[in-house]
This record gives structure tokens, C-alpha cells and sequence, in this order.
């Protein structure tokens, strides 16, 4: 290193610009502590310690026992060998236990990795190996599907050791009955008990390492495993609570799954302003309804669906109180945000990917707009918005030149973002992380919009063959390559078909082989599509043509195909 030079936090900082006489102006060690989440945790023990934690049925913590269940979990988890590197994975629903581990995984050093809990078992058992997952926490109520997803391992590959994680309120699913084929090394309140109380908590050596890892297909049908650090999770999380304008004590609901980009990272910033996280298992209208009302809750947050679901419920009387929501995920029809708001819910409106941490533009709202009629409003609430304030930018640009496109709310090109939450990387997979993070510095986020006047962006369109369903994003090569297996199937492309419920729905064209002694159904070709991959990937039409259309070198035209499956209008209503 060269004079006015020093490795701090093993990154190089230089002081060669500065005049002799402010040299000593310099980080140290007792300005350059590597940023963490994980602070605010040990922090709402000391201002909140008395405070209402968790909620979660009849059982409620505080936040002193919280922070001290989260430093036994991390002793129990170095005990047994966890340590700096390592990457512990989770699949449950929203309960105590999946709030705990978003903290206790990195206090001892490792990197979480949350499943989502909608997979099949063969993307599962991908991920699991992928990441090379050392321990893997398991609710009860997924034991089946997790011994599905253990039994599709090499014989050679070596399998993560299990804990897991029991829970009365699943005991009526009958899935929880199922033994893992794997090796449980404990329970998880054992290992929590176990643990040491007094456990000095594995701080970052930089802020840089890594905290988390979250899986997302993008437009392949290959999972890339985003990698953030504990700097980036720190960034977005304050970033959210001043752009949301969250308080102290405020009251969550927990209707995001936290297996989505760790929910967005709201665990960390309800630690931060000492909320109460009220927990539930799974999605009920009527339940929601009720614990809104019962635990005065002030904020959640979820995908347009789940405002779709709230608006349809039929207990949707207006609120006693407001609730301010969040949503994001996909483009919000106007007309479910002007419903949801007629309720009493104050939406908020925002935009980010696996790929930020969380929600890193956000439709600002501007006083003079409460002046607009309703319907405007919800007009206006529609479009993402603009860049957060730790964002440092974010743009759209035309593909072809890679210049701006005109502020006209017309000129279409792709959103491209830079900031200080954005990802480290896509774990093993440098290409796909040079291709996304450019050396122009823009993460290329390969959702299509137009930038307004004002400076709001809005997304017109998304990556051509990404299809959001409920706020999950899904391959459609993936859904192709399942119809190809059927025998019958010739030909095959999936797109996206407007759904009243789910926004999205996929959409099967396919083409049949010549020569069958008999052509299947639709509700054949979709039943055959259920045992093979998770419920919401599954086809909710299928379209039967006699050749797909193509381009002169034989390529399938997915946009005509897309133009017809909108023309169809919205899916019959369906579930899961």
C-alpha cells in the first residue's frame, strides 16, 4: 500500500486527496463498524424489553426473550458446527420460530436461506443442494414434502441435517404425520432451551459478508440463489421504515410470506422500531379481519392478490381503524386499490425484487393528490413510483440505444436500478451476475415501463415470459418443459392470462401429435401437469391449436400467443 492508504474492514481507503493537515481524518476501527440488522435486535431488548415481541396464537414473547431465544438458537447452532460460510436453511410459515431465525441464523455466523413454501419437491431438493445447505429447519406440516425432496438426492450428494420444528396448530394437517428421510438432529425448542443465554452474538468481519440467500427462477428455469449482505439487508430495511414512515410500537401483521425476500425485510425493521409482529400460519380473510381488530394492527403487507382477497372476503366491513398496507409483487390493478382503500386499508404502493432485499421504488405520495377524485388516485397509486433514498438511482432505458427514454409516460423501455441494497451476487453463477450488474454500474432488472412526466415510473410490461401469479414469480420454460413430457403434447408455450384472483394465471398453447387414438382434455393436460409441479405453476387453460405460430426460423411467437391469451379476458376464478 502507498502513503495516505490503509485495509480497514478489507477494503482500501485512501486519504491521498486530502491536504497534509486533515490526513488524520481517516476511518478506524471506531468509525467503520461494519453495518448489521442484526443490531437492532440486541438494541429493542434494552428500549422494548417489556414490550410485546410476537404474537402468535396464545403465545406472546417480549422482546428481552426474544433477543434471548435468538442467542440460545445461535449458541446451540455454533455448538453443533455452524460457523462463518455456512448456509442454514428454513422452510415454514409465518410463526415464531421463522422470525427467530432471521436473526439467530447470522448471529452465529451463517447465511439464512428461506424455501418457499409453495415449491414442489424437485426445485427443493435443487436449491438444498445448490446451496449446499449444512442444516435445514423444518416445520412439521412440510416433514412430507421435505422427505420427497431428501429422497431426490444423489446417492453421493451428502444431505443437510434436520430440525425440526413442531407446532399444535399443524397437527390437523395430515402431512405433519409423515417421518423425514433425513437425519433430525433436534427439536427445535430443544435446541433453543439448550443454548447458551449469554452467547456472544458472531458480528460481521465486514458488512460486506454475507447474511442471507433467496432463490429466484427469473426467466430461466435454473433458481439463482441472491446473495445480500449484511450492509445491503441493513440499507433497505431503514430505507423502508422512512419511506413507509413506520413508528415505534406499531403493530404487524404478518400477511407476507417472510420466505419472500425475508419479507421484504420487515423482521428486522419491526426489531428496529420495537412493533409487535402478530404471526399466522396461513392466509384467512376472516382471521385477518378478526386480528386486525383484536391487536389494533396498524401495518402489513402482501401482494395485490391479497388485497383481492381481503376486497372479496365477506367479512370486508369498513375497518373500526386505518390499516396502512404495502403491496407489491405485480402491477395493482386501480380498481382492486380503490376497493381495498374504500374498506379503510391506506395502501402504499411499491416495487423491488429478490434481487434489492425489498421495496427500493415507492409510488411517494404527494399531498396535492388527496385533491383528485378517487378513481384518479387509485389511477396515480397504480404506477411504481420513484427511488427510495438510499437508491442512488433508477432509470429506464431503451434497449436498443441504452439511453433514456423520453419522460412522456409512452416510450417503453427496461427498468435499470443502482443502490445500496442491491445484491452481492447470484451465489456460483458469475456470468448471470456480470449479465445483471453491468460494468455501467445498472443492475438491468428485465421489467419493461415507461417513465411519466413527473418522474414516477410505471411498469407497462415484464420480462416476455415471466408470469406473477399471486406475487410468485414463474418460468414458463419451466411449465413448458412438464408439457413436453405428456406424450400426447407436440408442441408446447405457456404465457401469462389475466386473472381476476391471482392477477396471472399461466396459459398453455399446445399442439398435439399426429396419430393419437385419443386426444386428451384440457382437465387432462392439467392434471397431468398437477403431479409434476407446484399448484400455482400449473396451467389454468390450456388452448389447443394445430401448429403454434412461428417466426421464418422457427421460433414460436410468444407475443401473438400472449395478445390471444389476453383477449380470452380473466381465467375462470380459481385456487390452488
Amino acid at each position: 500500500m502507498y502513503r495516505g492508504e490503509k485495509q480497514i474492514n478489507n477494503h482500501t481507503t485512501t486519504s491521498l486527496s486530502l491536504p497534509i493537515s486533515m490526513e488524520h481524518l481517516k476511518p478506524t476501527p471506531a468509525n467503520s463498524s461494519p453495518l448489521t440488522p442484526i443490531g437492532f435486535l440486541e438494541r429493542a431488548s434494552l428500549i422494548y424489553a417489556d414490550s410485546p415481541s410476537i404474537i402468535y396464537s396464545s403465545t406472546t414473547f417480549t422482546w428481552s426473550q426474544t433477543y434471548r431465544r435468538c442467542l440460545r438458537l445461535a449458541s446451540s447452532l455454533s455448538s453443533i458446527g455452524i460457523h462463518k460460510g455456512h448456509v442454514v436453511s428454513v422452510i415454514a410459515p409465518n410463526t415464531p420460530p421463522m422470525y427467530e431465525l432471521q436473526f439467530a441464523v447470522p448471529m452465529a455466523g451463517a447465511i439464512l436461506s428461506c424455501i418457499n413454501l409453495r415449491l414442489d419437491a424437485r426445485t427443493i431438493s435443487v436449491q438444498l443442494r445448490h446451496s449446499e445447505s449444512k442444516l435445514l429447519f423444518v416445520d412439521q406440516a412440510s416433514s412430507g414434502l421435505i422427505s420427497d425432496a431428501l429422497a431426490l438426492f444423489p446417492p453421493e450428494a451428502k444431505r443437510p441435517l434436520l430440525v425440526l420444528i413442531s407446532d399444535d396448530a399443524a397437527v390437523e394437517d395430515s402431512a405433519s404425520s409423515v417421518a423425514i428421510g433425513g437425519d433430525v438432529v433436534d427439536l427445535y425448542e430443544d435446541m433453543v432451551q439448550k443454548g447458551d443465554p449469554e452467547f456472544r452474538w458472531i458480528r460481521p468481519v465486514s458488512e460486506w459478508d454475507p447474511i442471507v440467500m433467496n432463490y429466484t427462477s427469473g426467466t430461466t428455469s435454473s433458481p439463482k440463489g441472491v446473495v445480500h449482505s449484511h450492509r445491503g439487508i441493513f440499507t433497505v430495511t431503514l430505507d423502508s421504515l422512512i419511506e413507509w414512515g413506520v413508528p415505534k410500537h406499531s403493530v404487524y401483521l404478518w400477511t407476507l410470506p417472510m420466505f419472500h425476500a425475508n419479507g421484504w425485510s420487515f423482521p428486522f425493521a419491526i426489531a428496529a422500531v420495537g412493533g409487535t409482529n402478530i404471526c399466522i400460519r396461513k392466509f384467512d380473510a376472516a382471521l385477518i379481519f378478526s386480528l386486525i381488530n383484536r391487536h389494533h394492527v396498524t401495518h402489513m403487507c402482501g401482494a395485490p392478490v391479497v388485497l383481492n382477497m381481503l376486497t372479496n372476503s365477506p367479512n370486508n366491513r369498513p375497518l373500526e381503524r386505518p390499516v396502512k398496507i404495502l403491496t407489491a409483487g405485480a402491477p395493482p390493478p386501480a380498481a382492486v386499490l380503490l376497493r381495498t382503500e374504500s374498506l379503510g386499508f391506506d395502501v402504499s404502493h411499491g416495487y423491488g425484487l429478490t434481487e434489492t432485499g425489498g421495496l427500493v421504488i415507492f409510488c411517494s405520495w404527494k399531498l396535492e393528490w388527496n385533491q383528485l377524485p378517487a378513481t384518479e388516485r387509485a389511477r396515480l397509486k397504480a404506477r411504481q413510483g420513484v427511488r427510495t433514498l438510499a437508491m442512488a438511482e433508477a432509470d429506464v432505458l431503451d434497449s436498443g440505444t441504452g439511453k433514456r427514454v423520453q419522460r412522456d409516460g409512452v416510450s417503453i423501455g427496461e427498468i435499470v436500478i443502482r443502490g445500496g441494497s442491491m445484491m452481492l451476487g447470484y451465489f456460483k453463477d458469475p456470468e448471470a451476475t456480470k449479465k445483471a450488474m453491468t460494468e455501467e454500474g445498472w443492475f438491468f432488472t428485465g421489467d419493461v415501463g415507461v417513465m411519466h412526466p413527473d418522474g414516477y415510473l410505471e411498469i407497462k410490461d415484464r420480462s416476455k415470459d415471466v408470469i406473477i401469479s399471486g406475487g410468485e414469480n414463474l418460468s414458463s420454460v419451466e411449465v413448458e418443459s412438464v408439457l413436453y413430457t405428456n406424450p400426447a403434447v407436440n408442441e408446447a408455450a405457456v404465457v401469462a392470462r389475466p386473472d381476476e384472483f391471482w392477477g396471472e394465471t399461466p396459459c398453455a398453447f399446445v399442439s398435439l401429435r399426429e396419430g393419437l387414438t385419443r386426444v386428451p382434455t384440457e382437465e387432462e393436460i392439467i392434471e397431468y401437469c398437477k403431479g409434476k409441479l407446484a399448484g400455482f405453476m400449473v396451467p389454468k387453460t390450456v388452448v389447443f391449436m394445430e401448429q403454434l405460430p412461428k417466426t421464418s426460423t422457427g421460433k414460436i411467437q410468444k407475443f401473438l400467443l400472449r395478445e390471444m391469451a389476453k383477449s380470452m379476458g380473466c381465467s375462470p376464478k380459481s385456487r390452488l
